[in-house]
């Protein structure tokens, strides 16, 4: 009887091995300077990752009050001063993951960490914001291209983290994230139809106010347009002559930028870069 529940217990063992994580070394934050939260259904761990790349903050035109913005809010929270959660909202393509890496990668020598969190984690949230608690470094939890649907109830870890707990999120961790919604949840007609105007004052209805409640616990919103054209040409010359030479952003090069927005159906600083990679690299071809 003994033997058989030895091997039942084994075969459990075996089972439940599936569930666990790898054994995970703790992360140098001495050392490292960025982390990707891994989410397992029993718990879940930091894995440190390099930088992706070296852009920095002087690569990113046309959104200047932006970028000041967030580098003065970042600062403010890197010295132990008031700072805000931080909403990068607007059209795809103009920046607002970009100059997330820019800010790691100009920031990281006065104290900047950075952690990635997936938005399928979401609901991990709270662990990880209580792991980084009594860390000695100061984080920026980063959670890209942030949206839910509507039966989507990851949101409500994240409000819980931002704005919705006796205890708030610890005084070393700030939220950033970036979304094409500004208000994060899909918004219908059917929503706006209970909101009234009483006197002169606007009251939404509870299904408006619980997804604009969402983004209202972002103290700084900071929104992304798409680029005008002459904003966009000055952004494929830059990249132009960054990834080749200065004397490759010629007239032909201008008019073929155009040509390559007018395809792609809008201008942005992906586009520029695309642009840019596609022209250098063909000309690259042909020397």
């Amino acid at each position: 009887m003994d033997a058989e529940l030895t091997q039942r217990l084994l075969r459990l063992l075996d089972q439940a091995e599936a569930w666990l994580p790898p054994a995970a070394e703790p992360v140098d934050w001495s050392h490292h300077v960025a982390a990707l939260w891994q989410r397992y259904p029993l718990g879940g761990r930091l894995v440190p990752v390099p930088p992706r790349d070296a852009m920095t903050m002087d690569d990113l035109l046309g959104i200047e009050r932006q970028k000041r913005a967030l580098i003065d809010n970042t600062r403010a929270f890197l010295q132990g001063l008031p700072a805000n959660h931080a909403l990068l909202w607007g059209s795809r393509g103009s920046g607002k993951s970009s100059m997330v890496r820019a800010l790691l990668n100009s920031l990281s020598g006065e104290g900047l960490r950075l952690v990635q969190v997936d938005r399928h984690d979401l609901a991990a949230l709270p662990l990880l914001v209580e792991q980084l608690r009594h860390v000695p470094h100061r984080f920026v939890v980063y959670c890209d291209d942030l949206s839910f649907e509507g039966n989507d109830d990851a949101y409500k870890a994240l409000k819980s983290v931002l704005d919705g707990t006796l205890t708030g999120p610890p005084e070393n961790v700030l939220l950033y994230a970036t979304s094409n919604r500004r208000h994060l949840l899909p918004e219908s007609m059917a929503d706006n139809q209970a909101t009234q105007l009483i006197g002169e004052e606007l009251h939404h209805g509870d299904a408006v106010e619980e997804k604009i409640s969402l983004s209202d616990r972002f103290g700084l919103w900071l929104a992304f347009h798409p680029f005008n054209q002459a904003s966009y040409l000055d952004a494929c010359a830059h990249w132009v002559k960054r990834l080749g030479r200065d004397d490759e952003w010629t007239d032909a090069a201008r008019d073929e930028a155009i040509r390559f927005a007018t395809l792609r159906g809008g201008r942005s600083g992906r586009a520029a870069w695309q642009f840019a990679a596609q022209w250098v690299g063909q000309a690259r071809l042909t020397d």
